[in-house]
Parts: C-alpha cells; sequence; structure tokens
C-alpha cells in the first residue's frame, strides 16, 4: 500500500473518525502467568503498524478476511504478522517476522475495487512463538515484550535530541502536518516515541522492519537519531533547490511583468516595443542586402521564427547570429578588376626581382580578362619554393595589379575538416568555417584568396580538411559551396585562389591536380645581390633610421655577407644579417661616434663576427680519383668532390658519406660500366677481383641521393684505376646508365651557378639539359666553357688526361706463388 493514501488518518490528524473511536472499546487479550498470548494472526504484505499507531490495512484473500471479521465481531485484538518478502506467494510460518503486533480492529469497509479495508490501531509488541492452527484462519501463540514506560536521565536527554530533530523534520517536509511534532512533544515513553516518529517519516520497508525487530527502545531512539540526520540533510538540500527554481520563477515572472510594463509605456509614448523594433531592423537589413533568392527566403522565414519567440528564449541568440551571417555576407558585391597588363607588369616588377614565370602566368590571365571580360573561370596557382621566396608576398601583389581585395588564410597545423566547412549550428557556439568568415572580411566576392601552407595539412579521428578544399579549389564545384553552418550555396567561383607550399610530396594527389603549380627556384647569388639593393638595404635603413646618412654596402661585402654569413635559398637570413649591420652603425650614429658610410668586406666580419659558413672550392691542383660532380639543395647549388681508394681486398665495393640508395645504385652502375670498358682502358679483368673500392664523397653529416653523380662517380673510378689524372676546373653532373649513356637531370641552373662560383672553368652536362640553359645569367654563360654530352666516353676525354702520370694501383705478386715455366 501508498503510506500517501493513508497518511491523513494517522492518529495525530486534526479530526478523529468514529471509526477510530470504535478502535478504544477493544481490550487487549489477557496473559498468562508467562506473559502469553494466543490469539488470530493477520498476515501482511508489506504493511508494517507500530504499536500506539493507528493505520488503514487493505486485505484481498478470505483468510484475512475472515480474521478481521472475526476479531471485530468478538471485539477482540489480533496480532499482526508481516512477510519477511512482500513478493512472495503462500508464505510458511517460517516466512513471517519474529516479532508482531498486537492491534485492535475497526469495521469493515468494501472498497471499489472489490477489496476491503479496515483501520487498524497497534497496541503493543508481541514475540510470536508459535503458530497453533493455519486454517481457516491463522492462530498463534505469544509474548507480550514489555517496555520502559518511565526513562532514565540519559534516554530523556535522547528523546529530546530526537524530537529536536523531528521538529525540523516537520518543518522542511511539507507533507508532514505541525500537529505531529505537538503530538511527539506530549510522548514521555521512550518506545512510544520512537514508534510515533518511525511511522510519521517515509522510511522504506527495510527500515521499517529492522525497526520493529528492535525491541530496546533506546536502540530505536539511537537508529531513529541517524534516519533523522540523513533526513535532514537530503530535505535541506531539497529545500535549496526549490528556493533557487523558485527565485528564478520569480525573476522570470518580474522580468516578464516588468516588460509587458515597459512595453505599454513605449506604446504610449510611440517608441513601439525593443524586442519588436530589433526584428523590424533585422527584415530592413535583409531587404537591403540584394541577397540572392535562396538566401532571402532562408533568413525572413528564421527571422519569421525569431518574432514569434519570446525575448529571453535561448535560441534568439543563434538565430540572430545566423541571419547576421547571411546579412553579412558579400553574396553580390565585388570590386572591377585593373585590366590594364602594362600597370600589372609595373606593379609586379616595383615589388618583386625575378619570378618571371609567376609574372608571364599572372600577365596572360589579366590579358584574357581584358580581351574576354565576362570570362567567369579564375586560374587557381600554387607556388610551390622554399622559404623566403617570396611566394605570400608576391599574392599580395597580384591583389594590388588587378585592384582586388586579398585575404590570407594560413592551413599550417590544420587538422579538423570543420576549419574548412564549418560546424552544423546544432553545436554551441558554431560558426561558418576559414573560407566564409574570410570572404565576409574580404567584404567583396572576388578578392585574391591566399591558402598559404597547403602542404602542411594535417588528418585526424575529426576528419580531413584537404578533403573539404577539394570542392573550394575546383572550378567546376565552387560555384555552389556549401558550409555547414549555412546551408545555403555561396559563390566562390569568382575569387582567385592561389595556394602556397614548400613541397608537393604531401598534397594528397586529388588536390594538387586541382593546381596550377608555378615553382619558385631558390635565388642565386645574383639575384641576392639585386633583391638586397633594391628592397633589403632599403627597408632596413629605413626601420632603422638610416634612410639619410647615406650609408652603402659594396659589392664584396654583399657577397661576404651572402656566401659567408648565411646559407639559404631565400633572402630572409640576408635580411636580418643586413639588419644586423645598419644597427652596429646606427649605434655608433647614435652615440655620436664616427660611423662609416661603405660597408666593406672586414667591417661585415667586423660587425657581425667569424664568418659562419664556409664555401667549397674547387681543387687546388689534378689528381687521381677525385673528380668534381655538382649537386642541388634547397638552399642552391654545390660543388662536390668525389674520391676512389684502391685497396688490395676481394673486389668488394664500400660508398661512404651518409649515400642515400639511388646514389649506391649509381656507383654500382658506373662500376659495371667501367668492367665493360676494361680491355679499352688496357685494365686487366682480374684486377676487379683482387681491389677492394671505397668511395667517399666529403661532408658526412650531409645525407647525399639521387642519380645526377652518376658520370662524376664513374670519371673518378676510371682516374683511379688508369692512373689518369683528373682536371681540377672540370665539374659535371649527369645519369649513367649500363652501356655509357649520360641522362638528363635537374637543378641545372642551381648547380651551374655554383660551379661559376668556385672558379670551374669546364662543366659538361647532359645533351638534354641543354634547354635549361637559357635560365642561366649571360655572364656566366660567356665565362663557363659548358660542353653537353650524351656518353661517357666523351667525359673522359674532356676530364682525364690522355696518359696515366702515376702508375695505377694493382695486386702484389705473393712470394710464395709459382711462376708456371713456359713450355718450349
Amino acid at each position: 500500500m501508498n503510506r500517501d493514501d493513508w497518511m491523513e488518518d494517522e492518529v495525530f490528524d486534526s479530526t478523529l473518525s468514529q471509526r477510530t473511536e470504535e478502535l478504544y472499546r477493544v481490550n487487549n487479550h489477557t496473559p498468562d502467568e508467562n506473559g502469553i498470548i494466543e490469539a488470530l494472526a493477520l498476515p501482511m504484505r508489506d504493511v508494517i503498524v507500530m504499536p500506539h499507531m493507528v493505520s488503514p490495512v487493505f486485505v484481498d484473500n478470505e483468510t484475512a478476511l475472515l480474521t478481521l471479521q472475526s476479531a471485530h465481531d468478538r471485539e477482540q485484538t489480533v496480532i499482526g504478522i508481516t512477510q519477511r518478502d512482500p513478493e512472495q506467494e503462500n508464505p510458511k510460518a517460517i516466512d513471517f517476522l519474529a516479532t508482531g503486533v498486537e492491534m485492535a480492529v475497526g469495521r469493515l469497509i468494501s472498497m471499489p475495487d472489490g477489496a476491503s479495508s479496515a483501520l487498524v490501531q497497534g497496541r503493543r509488541r508481541v514475540e510470536i512463538l508459535e503458530f497453533t492452527r493455519i486454517s481457516p484462519v491463522i492462530k498463534v501463540k505469544a509474548r507480550v515484550v514489555e517496555e520502559p514506560r518511565k526513562a532514565d536521565k540519559a534516554t530523556q536527554a535522547l528523546m529530546r535530541s530526537v524530537v529536536s530533530q523531528f521538529e525540523q523534520v516537520v518543518q522542511l517536509n511539507r507533507s508532514i502536518p505541525e500537529e505531529a511534532h505537538l503530538f511527539a512533544l506530549n510522548i514521555s515513553e521512550p518506545g512510544w516515541l520512537a514508534d510515533m516518529i518511525a511511522t510519521s517519516l517515509s522510511l522504506d520497508f527495510d527500515e521499517r522492519k529492522a525497526l520493529l525487530l528492535m525491541n530496546d527502545p533506546v536502540a530505536r531512539l539511537k537508529r531513529l537519531a541517524e534516519l533523522l540526520a540523513d533526513e535532514i540533510d537530503v530535505l535541506e538540500l531539497e529545500d535549496e533547490i526549490h528556493n533557487r527554481v523558485q527565485s528564478e520563477v520569480d525573476k522570470s515572472q518580474r522580468e516578464f511583468y516588468l516588460r509587458e510594463q515597459m512595453k505599454q509605456i513605449q506604446n504610449e509614448l510611440g517608441e513601439g516595443d525593443v524586442w519588436s523594433r530589433d526584428v523590424t531592423e533585422l527584415r530592413q537589413k535583409i531587404e537591403a542586402a540584394n541577397l540572392p533568392e535562396e538566401a532571402k527566403k532562408v533568413a525572413l522565414k528564421e527571422v519569421e521564427r525569431l518574432a514569434q519567440m519570446p525575448p529571453m528564449a535561448p535560441e534568439v541568440g543563434i538565430i540572430r547570429t545566423y541571419v547576421e551571417w547571411i546579412v553579412e555576407l558579400p553574396w553580390n558585391t565585388h570590386t572591377e578588376d585593373n585590366l590594364d597588363v602594362a600597370n600589372a607588369a609595373k606593379v609586379l616588377d616595383t615589388d618583386h626581382y625575378g619570378l618571371q614565370k609567376a609574372k608571364d602566368r599572372i600577365l596572360e590571365y589579366i590579358a584574357v580578362r581584358s580581351l574576354k571580360p565576362k570570362k567567369e573561370r579564375q586560374p587557381i596557382l600554387c607556388f610551390v619554393g622554399p622559404p623566403g621566396t617570396g611566394k605570400t608576398s608576391l599574392g599580395r601583389s597580384i591583389a594590388d595589379a588587378l585592384g582586388r581585395k586579398f585575404v590570407r588564410v594560413s592551413l599550417g597545423g590544420v587538422r579538423d575538416e570543420a576549419e574548412i566547412r564549418g560546424h552544423r549550428r546544432t553545436y554551441i557556439g558554431a560558426l561558418p568555417g576559414r573560407v566564409i568568415q574570410t570572404m565576409k572580411r574580404a567584404g567583396s566576392n572576388n578578392p585574391l584568396f591566399m591558402l598559404d601552407e597547403i602542404d602542411k595539412l594535417g588528418s585526424d579521428f575529426r576528419g580531413d580538411p584537404s578533403s573539404a578544399l577539394l570542392e573550394v579549389l575546383d572550378p567546376e564545384q565552387n560555384n555552389s559551396f556549401s558550409d555547414h553552418y549555412l546551408e545555403i550555396p555561396f559563390d566562390l567561383s569568382k575569387s582567385m585562389f592561389v595556394t602556397t607550399a614548400n613541397s608537393l610530396g604531401s598534397i594528397p594527389p586529388a588536390l594538387l591536380d586541382r593546381l596550377e603549380v608555378i615553382e619558385f627556384p631558390g635565388y642565386i647569388e645574383e639575384d641576392k645581390m639585386a633583391i638586397a639593393d633594391r628592397y633589403l638595404i632599403p627597408r632596413q635603413m629605413e626601420e632603422n633610421g638610416m634612410e639619410e646618412s647615406g650609408l652603402k654596402f659594396s659589392a664584396p661585402a654583399m657577397q661576404k655577407i651572402i656566401r659567408e654569413y648565411t646559407y639559404e635559398a631565400g633572402v630572409r637570413n640576408l635580411e636580418r644579417e643586413i639588419g644586423r649591420v645598419v644597427r652596429k652603425v646606427a649605434r655608433l650614429k647614435a652615440e655620436k661616434k664616427d660611423f662609416p658610410t661603405i660597408i666593406t668586406p672586414t667591417l661585415v666580419e667586423k660587425f657581425l663576427g667569424p664568418p659562419q659558413f664556409f664555401q667549397t672550392e674547387a681543387e687546388r691542383q689534378d689528381e687521381v680519383g677525385v673528380a668534381t660532380g655538382l649537386a642541388w639543395t634547397e638552399n642552391g647549388g654545390e660543388i662536390m668532390a668525389i674520391e676512389v681508394s684502391l685497396l688490395e681486398g676481394k673486389g668488394s665495393m664500400q660508398i661512404t658519406g651518409q649515400v642515400g640508395d639511388v646514389m649506391q645504385e649509381s656507383a654500382q652502375a658506373a662500376l659495371t660500366y667501367l668492367k665493360s670498358r676494361a680491355p679499352l682502358l688496357n685494365i686487366e679483368a682480374d684486377v676487379f677481383d683482387k681491389l677492394d673500392i671505397h668511395l667517399h664523397l666529403p661532408e658526412g653529416g650531409i645525407p647525399k641521393d639521387g642519380p645526377s653523380a652518376g658520370i662524376t662517380l664513374c670519371t673518378a673510378l676510371v682516374s683511379a684505376f688508369t692512373g689518369r689524372r683528373v682536371f681540377r676546373d672540370v665539374a659535371m653532373t649527369g645519369e649513367i646508365t649500363l652501356r655509357g649513356r649520360v641522362l638528363m637531370i635537374g637543378g641545372l641552373r642551381e648547380k651551374v651557378l655554383a660551379a661559376h662560383r668556385a672558379g670551374i672553368k669546364v662543366v659538361m652536362i647532359p645533351e638534354k639539359n641543354v634547354k635549361d640553359l637559357v635560365d642561366l645569367p649571360k655572364r656566366v654563360r660567356t665565362d663557363l666553357k659548358i660542353v653537353p654530352v650524351t656518353h661517357m666516353d666523351q667525359v673522359l676525354e674532356i676530364a682525364l688526361e690522355n696518359e696515366p702520370s702515376v702508375e695505377p694501383v694493382r695486386p702484389r705478386r705473393r712470394d710464395n706463388q709459382e711462376v708456371e715455366p713456359e713450355e718450349e
């Protein structure tokens, strides 16, 4: 049964019915000399009636109904026995608690559901001794449990503490009437007090059962003290939560009332409602924004939703932000392009030195646009090159030449696909992706959009940003780019996209296929000299307050800075070193000391300290087994000496100098070619089985790889085996095949310039690389003798002396080796 259904019928109810009065007319059973009584027993499932308490019981079986009717008719008490497990059907004697309660029974009343109920009043605890009858009704023998009626001082103190705690519970628990506390104050018996408070509390069945089984009143009071303390903690927390909620409700009601008052006051003054005014302003912005039909339809629909919401609704801010994003995007706003090719060429040349391929591509685009102004398809370029070569700054110059807005997004380290496409509006704090945010910042739908460091995109469990860029950078798709936040197609086809990267290796093939790649080669020394003279020195002079000092850098001083204090493909470090020199001079000027007006190599070393890098120089004399090759690096070209040493052994070859697999294979191919040409080079065939070959490339801390050192390796091997010296002023580059053919290589421009700087006079290159000579400065082509070759025989003829100058290394004959006599 549910305690809430009978709580109002407890003894402490203010109005007692006639059904309660007749309970008091029933007398208890008189115990024998051993304190034992015998009476009918009322089995109960989940009801526990405490002594002195009045409670209804509900019965729905014949045995219990017959027991109650018989006890009422005879005006006798019954003994209430409770099942240990309320769910058990057909319980036996052992399934009931050992302690019961003698109860007086009132009239039976039939309930609408067919069950019957009766009021019962607990009289005293009894200890069940024996079941004397089971059918048709249960009858038991029980011993009356005598409880002390008076309390000692310790018990009285405990009773007062419990009553005090109960008072707090009554004040906090709205379901317990205040009369309950008054009733408890008038109880002097400790057992009665414990049973009364136990009945008043909402205890679970197991806790009530435990209290019933406690025959010692003091033990029951102590347990009740613990239960009351727990109940007070729960009720205080519940009361705090209730007060907080009520405070929020009162605050909301107060705000609503004040807003309604303010609304009426504003209407009386003719000012209108602030909320309505905001919604009206949003509608006006939508009408004035010249939105596409679909965007306008979505925005107006959201504003209608906004108008129907209360101002303090949680979704108001989300919808308003969304509508403002739609209104503020440049759907149809654009800038007019400057299609003057001559002006564009002037702007590009003024801002940047060199980079002719990139400049030509931009001028071609402007020329086509001037002939066909309605051309919508924009180029999607990818500038690839080492750091500091001007990729990002050239993008800004292109925007200036076209008269477009310039916006830039750095993609380095971006790992979340939502950074590109945005978050869906279901997320708290959602925003559009970087593409839409940048278009809003540009303020036009045709900016020059630079995506910087596209090769440094990452990917993880949050998605692959490079896949999201496929739609952005595809001219066939980006006219209807869909951002997750907007969910409205936005036209990106009028924007000119320029991406930058340091290498193409990490760019996915599908994304790379959409890009028009323009390579930015590293600057050579001549380029750096010109850039420093035109841009870097004037900028550093201005930044350091030396523009009117007349300070100049001599050409030898600039060469010394470039060669001995920087080692890079770009010019960033060069500008830093120039800035250091200018600041040293600026300090002298600020201190009123004498300062130089021309920077010489001596002053460079004085200001910058000892040189940090040393340039590789050509060999000083012709040598056997040493050939000069050419290498390409990101920081420019280098010459590279390759050394060969022959030792007695078993025909093995060792290569050192941190050489990669491809270069090792080139050495094997060169050795195979040498063996195939041994008779023509006057080399005995058995020499290769008795000599060990050691190939070494100096500067072992630097990794080396690639096939372009093939002919250099072969030249060094032939020189070592034949004793013919290699000319010191000859350098070479080219891949070799087993048949001795010379194949084309890459990075020729940087390699030839490195040879020129090192004082080389003759450079041999593959014949198919002659086309690359157009990129060389005219002075370099004049100073060097560049010889195209197609076969290794040509290389050996030019690189080696005609006759051996030293005795070639050969295996020594052992002493015990006998010489067979010649037959006569």
